[in-house]
C-alpha cells in the first residue's frame, strides 16, 4: 500500500466523517500537519501528491485569516480496499490486518475483506530460491495463549510446541508402548525406582548449541523453578544424577510404574539451559519459531533437525478473529487463485476428514462462588436440563454421541435417558429455588454460544432464571468471580492415561480451580497410588475418579465432538498428531494439478 494512499486515510479517518464526498472542507496547513504529523513543508510536499493520483482536490487559503479548502474525490472504502488488496496480493498479512484494525470499516466491507483474508490461508509457493519457499497459512479465530512447555494447558498450544520441542521418548498410541526421541535408548531397574537415559549426540538447538544431559537435568529444574501447575507428576523424583553429556539418571523415592509417560509429555519438552525460553522459544524439534506476536506465529523448517527434515519450508498461524468457525483451516488455496475467486476448498478439489476426539464437552460448577447451585438437587435439575440425548438430537453438528465419561468407549457402555423437564423443575423446588439468578459462562465460539442458548431456552420452561455470561479466552479471575457453571471441551492427548491424569491433578486448570479444596483433596487421595499400578489397575482408578465426578454432579457430561479439517486433494502425508491435529513436519503438497 503506497503512501500516498496511507496519507489520504488518515486524512479522511480526522476530517471527513463531518463532511461528504466531493463537498469542499475548510482546513489550514497547521491543522494538517497536527494529523499528519510533519512539517508544513512535508504538508505541502503531500498535498500535491494527493492531486496528482487525484485523491483530492485543493485549493489553497489567499491572504490572512482565509483557510484553505479541501475535496476528497474518492470514497475512503474504495481507498482502503484497493490497498487492503494489494497488501494482501504481496503476502503482507500483518499489515492488512493491522490496516482493518487502524480505520473505521463497515460491516459489509470488513466481512468482504475477511473473505479476500481467508483466501490467503493454505499453501503457497514463495519466489527467494529456485524452487520457491513452500508455505503452508493456517487461520486460528482464537488468540495465542502463552507457548511454554512449563506451563501449556490449552490443545493446540500443546500441538504446536510439539512441532518446536522434543521430548526424550515419545508415546506411541498404536501400540501402547514407546518410542525413542531425543533418547536413543534407556532402561529401569527391576524395581522400576531409577530409569536411565541414553541421549543422541550432535542434535542441536535452534540456536545452534548441542544438546547434553545439563540440558534435561534444567528443563526438569525449570519445572521446580517456575512451580509447573504440572510439577505434582514428578515428585517421586529424589535425585538427578548426570553420567557424562549423553547420559542422564533418574532415581524416584517409590516405584513408578507411568515415568515414562511423564518424560513423554509436552511438560518434559528438553529446552536448553542458557536460553530463556519464555522470551525466546528454542527447542530441538522439526519447526524453529521465526515470528511471535498477537497475531501471528511464524514457524520456519529446521534444517539441522536431528530426524526427517519437514517438507514445508515455513507455516504461519495467523489470528482472525472474525473468521469463526468450527473447521479447522488446514485448507490449501491453490497457488494460482486470484484474489476474487472461489477459494479452493469449495471448488470440489477439496474435501474434509473426519476424526473423533477423545474427550467431550461438559458443564462444570463454580464451587468458589457462594449460590443454589452449592445445593445437589439443584445440580441434579439442571443434570436434566443438558441432557446428552436432547443436546444430540435438537443441535446436532459435529455432536456425535452421548457422553458419561471423557472416553468414548466408556460412554458407549452407558445407557441412556431422557427425563422430562418437568422433573427438572421439581428438583428445583426441592432445593429451595425461588427464583435466583443463575449464570452461566461460556466462551464465543459458536458451539459455547449455541449450547449457553439452548440451555437458557429450557430453563426458562421450568422457570430457571438462566444469565448468560460471555467469557473472554479462559479469562479465569471473572470466571470465578461472576459464574456459576460454565460450558467446557475437553481433548485428551493420544496418551489418554496421561491426558486423564493430568486432567484430574493439574493446578491451571477449570476442575483445579473451580472445585473447593475439600473436593480436589478427596480427588488427590484417591488417586494417589495411580503411579504404582499398572495400566490395567490405572484404568480402573481413572474410572472410578470420574465416578466421583459423576456421581456428586461436580461435572455434567455433554457430548463427545467430531473434528473436522478442511483439506485440499493435492496435500499429502496425512498423518493425525496429538489432539487429532495433523502432524505439520508431515504434510507435503503435490503441485501439477
Amino acid at each position: 500500500m503506497d503512501t500516498s494512499s496511507t496519507h489520504y486515510l488518515c486524512l479522511a479517518a480526522a476530517l471527513a466523517p463531518a463532511y461528504n464526498l466531493q463537498q469542499p472542507i475548510p482546513v489550514t496547513i497547521e491543522q494538517l500537519t497536527g494529523i499528519l504529523c510533519c512539517t508544513p513543508r512535508n504538508v505541502k510536499f503531500i498535498l500535491r501528491k494527493l492531486e496528482e493520483q487525484q485523491l483530492i482536490a485543493w485549493i489553497p487559503g489567499r491572504g490572512r485569516g482565509n483557510r484553505s479548502q479541501m475535496t476528497f474525490l474518492r470514497h475512503v472504502d474504495e481507498v482502503l480496499e484497493e490497498g487492503f488488496q494489494e497488501l494482501v496480493s504481496k503476502g503482507r498479512i500483518k499489515p492488512a490486518i493491522e490496516l482493518i484494525g487502524q480505520y473505521p470499516v463497515n460491516e459489509p466491507l470488513k466481512e468482504r475483506l475477511l473473505a479476500v483474508l481467508d483466501m490467503q490461508m493454505g499453501f503457497r509457493s514463495e519466489p527467494g530460491s529456485e524452487s520457491g519457499q513452500e508455505v503452508l497459512r493456517i487461520s486460528r479465530n482464537r488468540a495465542m495463549e502463552k507457548l511454554d512447555p512449563a506451563t501449556v494447558y490449552t490443545a493446540f498450544e500443546t500441538y504446536l510446541l510439539g512441532h518446536i520441542c522434543s521430548t526424550l521418548i515419545t508415546y506411541d498410541a498404536q501400540n501402547g508402548g514407546f518410542l525413542p526421541g531425543l533418547a536413543h535408548t534407556w532402561e529401569a531397574n527391576a524395581s522400576s525406582t531409577s530409569y536411565l537415559f541414553y541421549l543422541r549426540k550432535g542434535v542441536r538447538f535452534h540456536h545452534g548449541r548441542m544438546m547434553t544431559s545439563r540440558d534435561v537435568q534444567e528443563t526438569l529444574q525449570r519445572l521446580i523453578r517456575l512451580n509447573s501447575p504440572a510439577i505434582c507428576h514428578f515428585e517421586d523424583i529424589i535425585h538427578v544424577e548426570l553420567e557424562g553429556d549423553y547420559r542422564i539418571r533418574f532415581d524416584l523415592v517409590q516405584p513408578n510404574f507411568f515415568f515414562l509417560h511423564m518424560f513423554s509429555s509436552i511438560y518434559m519438552s528438553i529446552v536448553p539451559y542458557d536460553v530463556d525460553f519464555a522470551e525466546h522459544p528454542v527447542g530441538t524439534g522439526p519447526y524453529q519459531v521465526v515470528d511471535l506476536s498477537q497475531d501471528v506465529l511464524v514457524l520456519g523448517a529446521y534444517d539441522h533437525y536431528y530426524g526427517i527434515r519437514p517438507l514445508l519450508d515455513r507455516v504461519e498461524i495467523w489470528y482472525l478473529p472474525h473468521l469463526a468457525s468450527g473447521v479447522r483451516q488446514y485448507q490449501l488455496t491453490d497457488a494460482s487463485t486470484s484474489l476474487n475467486s472461489v477459494p479452493a476448498v469449495e471448488d470440489g478439489r477439496s474435501h474434509s476428514i473426519d476424526y473423533p476426539a477423545v474427550g467431550c464437552r461438559y458443564m462444570l460448577f463454580n464451587f468458589r462462588k457462594e449460590g443454589v447451585h452449592h445445593h445437589p438437587t439443584v445440580r441434579q435439575a439442571l443434570r436434566i436440563l443438558y441432557n446428552q440425548l436432547a443436546l444430540i438430537r435438537e443441535l446436532g453438528g459435529n455432536r456425535i454421541m452421548p457422553a458419561d465419561s471423557f472416553l468414548p468407549w466408556q460412554s458407549s457402555k452407558h445407557e441412556f435417558s431422557e427425563p422430562l423437564l418437568e422433573e427438572a423443575q421439581a428438583l428445583l423446588q426441592a432445593g429451595g429455588y425461588s427464583g435466583e439468578t443463575v449464570k452461566l459462562a461460556y466462551r464465543t465460539c459458536h458451539e459455547d454460544r449455541e449450547e449457553a442458548l439452548w440451555l437458557q431456552e429450557r430453563s426458562r420452561k421450568i422457570g430457571l432464571q438462566l444469565e448468560l455470561y460471555p467469557l473472554s479466552e479462559y479469562n479465569l479471575p471473572n470466571l470465578m468471580n461472576h459464574a456459576d457453571l460454565v460450558i467446557c471441551e475437553e481433548v485428551l492427548e493420544d496418551d489418554w492415561q496421561w491426558g486423564m491424569i493430568n486432567y484430574f491433578r493439574n493446578e491451571s486448570n477449570y476442575l483445579h480451580i473451580l472445585l473447593l479444596d475439600s473436593h480436589k483433596q478427596a480427588l488427590i487421595e484417591l488417586l494417589e497410588p495411580f503411579a504404582r499400578l499398572a495400566a490395567g489397575e490405572r484404568a480402573e482408578l481413572l474410572d472410578v475418579a470420574e465416578s466421583k465426578l459423576r456421581d456428586n454432579c461436580w461435572v455434567l457430561y455433554g457430548c463427545h465432538m467430531n473434528k473436522k479439517a478442511q483439506l485440499s486433494q493435492n496435500l499429502f502425508g496425512l498423518q493425525p498428531g496429538s489432539f487429532g491435529f495433523l502432524d505439520i513436519s508431515k504434510l507435503w503438497v503435490k503441485s501439477g494439478f
